[in-house]
C-alpha cells in the first residue's frame, strides 16, 4: 500500500484542507513545547478540517475526481490485491512468448474463497510507470488475462477484475501484435463463462482497455474513480481541436461514478474514506473487500445460466433510451 510517511502530493483543491491541517499541527507542538493547553481550540479547528474535507470531497467537479483518479499515490490494483486477500501467488505469462508488467493476475482467496484476481497495474514513480508502460497493457496482456479467466472456469473459481488504464497500448507493435483481435476476443469470451464475475474501476477506466477485462455481472466503482470511451483531453483533441478544453469535455462526457449510475451502466458505487482512496489505502481496500465479499455471495447462490443471461442482459441494455412523443 502507500507510504503513509512520504510528503503528500497535494491537488490544487486539497491545498486550503492541507494548509489546515499543518496550522493544526503548528498550534499542537507549540501547545507541547510551551505546556498550554489549546485542546478547545484543537477541537474547534479539527472539526472546521472534518468539515471543509466533506465539503471539498463532496462537490468535486468531473476534472477534479480525473485528478483523484490519476493521483499517483491512488492504490493500484496490487495494492488492493495484497490487502484484500488471505493468500496470492501471481501468475506471470500469456505462453504466447510474452509477459505483460502493465497487467497483473494470479491466484487467490478472499474471505476463504478461492478466486482469480487481474487488473492493470500502474507505476508508483516514472521509473517503474514506464516498465509498466502505465498501465496501458499490450495484446499479451489481456491474453494472459484470458488465460487467467480460462483457468478460473476450468476450476470454478469467481473472478475479480480491476481496472486502472488510461486505454489499451496504442503503439505500432501493439497493432502488429493483434490488439484489437486479443480485446475483442476477452469481450466474446468473457460473456461465455460459467462463473461469476465482478469488474471493479479503481482509478481511471478508459476505452477499450478497459473493456478488455470489463465485461461481467457486477460492475463497480471507487467513488472517485472515472470510466469513459476516451479521455477528456481526446475527447476535446477531437472535438474542438484544443486539449486545454479536457475540462469542459470531462463534464459532457458523463465520467464520474454517480453519472454512470443513474445512466445504468455501472451497478455499485463503493465509497472512499475522506480525503479519498489514497488518504487511507487501507480503509479504501476494506471497504471495497466489504463490498465484493457481499455482491459475490449474491452471485453464487446464482446458476451459470443465470449469470451468462445477466451479463447478457446487462451489455444490451446500456444505451437503450425511451423517446417521449408529444401528443
Amino acid at each position: 500500500m502507500a507510504t503513509p510517511n512520504r510528503k503528500p502530493i497535494l491537488l490544487d483543491f486539497e491545498k486550503p484542507l492541507a494548509e489546515l491541517e499543518a496550522r493544526i499541527d503548528q498550534i499542537r507542538q507549540l501547545a507541547e513545547e510551551n505546556g498550554v493547553d489549546v485542546s478547545d481550540q484543537i477541537r474547534q479547528l479539527e472539526s472546521r478540517a472534518t468539515q471543509l474535507r466533506q465539503e471539498i470531497f463532496s462537490s468535486l467537479s468531473p476534472s477534479q475526481r480525473l485528478q483523484l483518479a490519476r493521483h499517483p499515490r491512488r492504490p493500484s490494483t496490487l495494492d488492493y490485491i495484497q490487502a484484500m486477500s488471505d493468500e496470492w501467488m501471481e501468475v506471470h505469462g500469456d505462453r504466447r512468448g510474452y509477459d505483460d508488467p502493465a497487467l497483473v493476475g494470479g491466484v487467490g482467496r478472499l474471505a476463504n474463497q478461492p478466486v482469480v484476481m487481474l487488473g492493470h497495474q500502474k507505476g508508483r514513480d516514472t521509473k517503474d510507470n514506464v516498465a509498466r508502460n502505465f498501465g496501458m497493457a499490450a495484446p499479451g496482456g489481456y491474453r494472459k488475462a484470458m488465460r487467467l479467466m480460462e483457468h478460473a472456469n476450468r476450476f470454478g473459481m469467481p473472478i475479480l477484475t480491476f481496472i486502472d488504464t488510461p486505454g489499451a497500448w496504442a503503439g505500432v507493435d501493439a497493432e502488429k501484435l493483434g490488439q484489437g483481435e486479443a480485446i475483442a476476443y476477452n469481450l466474446r469470451e468473457m460473456f461465455s463463462l460459467d462463473v461469476p464475475i465482478i469488474c471493479t474501476v479503481i482509478g481511471e477506466g478508459g476505452s477499450g482497455g478497459a473493456l478488455g477485462i470489463g465485461v461481467g455481472e457486477q460492475l463497480l466503482m471507487l467513488e472517485h474513480s472515472v470510466y469513459t470511451v476516451a479521455t477528456p483531453e481526446a475527447c476535446a483533441a477531437i472535438l474542438w481541436k484544443d486539449a486545454g478544453q479536457a475540462p469542459q469535455a470531462a463534464q459532457a462526457l458523463k465520467i464520474t461514478a454517480p453519472d454512470l449510475k443513474e445512466l445504468g451502466i455501472i451497478d455499485q458505487i463503493v465509497p472512499e474514506p475522506d480525503g479519498g482512496a489514497h488518504s487511507n489505502p487501507l480503509k479504501a481496500a476494506e471497504k471495497l473487500k466489504q463490498c465484493l465479499v457481499r455482491t459475490l455471495g449474491e452471485l453464487m447462490s446464482l446458476t451459470p445460466e443465470q449469470r451468462r443471461e445477466m451479463r447478457y442482459q446487462k451489455f444490451r441494455q446500456i444505451g437503450v433510451f425511451s423517446e417521449i412523443v408529444p401528443a
